[in-house]
């Protein structure tokens, strides 16, 4: 009887221990999802080609079906048999962590006519994060004006602080539809740089008087939570066209 029960002890002991290692991988990986314990200076990768972790829908619980990895690629996908399935909408965010000054930096491309656009200091609970957050815009500057048959100001244009600031066409190089281009974002609030394929396009005072008088006299004038938040999450925009990422990375500034 004794040797059953020591037995049943031991087995019994076993079975814990199995379930408790199994409870602290549960929560180290909930942590990693939710929590990224980067250092200043340190590159994160957003995405790095073989994971979306961290990424869901704006206002939402899960990654759209539409977003998906490709060839290395964070895609989004059009090639969908119900038209329902692929309408615009499906903004993401990369939620596993809220960033404040930063150097974001991520290579994309974009179809013939194709739109999108990179947002930070998102916040959710809105109808979209074009509300409240800045844009760095993404267009197909080449052939959106012909497709269309629409004539664009320039801050609807790529690397646009959009409807705010313009880039410096004298240094702006936008490569054609399906080529890759690489993007960063430099954002402190004494200086936020757009940059394009390497090189610098243009730069603004965040929260300046220049800034809230640009605010005040666009597009932005009737969304006063426009700019405000001075943290938040990045977005991809969807504009309802194929969309390619990749090589997402950003590290905190001080």
């Amino acid at each position: 009887m004794q040797k059953i029960v020591t037995l049943f002890f031991i087995i019994f002991s076993f079975c814990s221990c199995n379930i408790d290692s199994k409870s602290k991988v549960v929560s180290q990986s909930e942590i990693i999802i939710t929590k990224t314990d980067s250092k200043i200076g340190e590159w994160i990768q957003l995405f790095d080609g073989t994971s979306t972790r961290g990424w869901r829908a704006y206002n939402g619980d899960v990654l759209p079906a539409q977003w998906i990895i490709k060839d290395g690629a964070l895609t989004f996908s059009t090639e969908s048999k119900l038209e329902s399935d692929h309408q615009g909408g499906k903004d993401i965010i990369y939620a596993a962590e809220e960033f404040e000054n930063f150097e974001l930096f991520m290579e994309w491309k974009l179809p013939e006519g194709g739109n999108s656009g990179i947002l930070y200091h998102v916040q959710e609970g809105f109808a979209g994060p074009a509300e409240v957050a800045p844009e760095y815009q993404l267009l197909d500057d080449l052939k959106w004006e012909e497709i269309n048959n629409t004539q664009l100001e320039e801050w609807q244009k790529t690397a646009a602080d959009y409807a705010m600031h313009t880039p410096d066409n004298n240094q702006k190089i936008v490569k054609p539809a399906g080529e890759w281009n690489s993007s960063k974002i430099l954002f402190t609030p004494e200086l936020a740089e757009h940059w394009l394929n390497g090189k610098k396009v243009l730069s603004f005072v965040p929260w300046s008087k220049d800034w809230e008088e640009r605010k005040a006299k666009g597009k932005w004038k009737d969304y006063p939570k426009y700019g405000t938040f001075k943290k938040g999450y990045i977005c991809l925009q969807d504009h309802d066209s194929p969309l390619w990422f990749k090589n997402i990375k950003i590290k905190k500034l001080p």
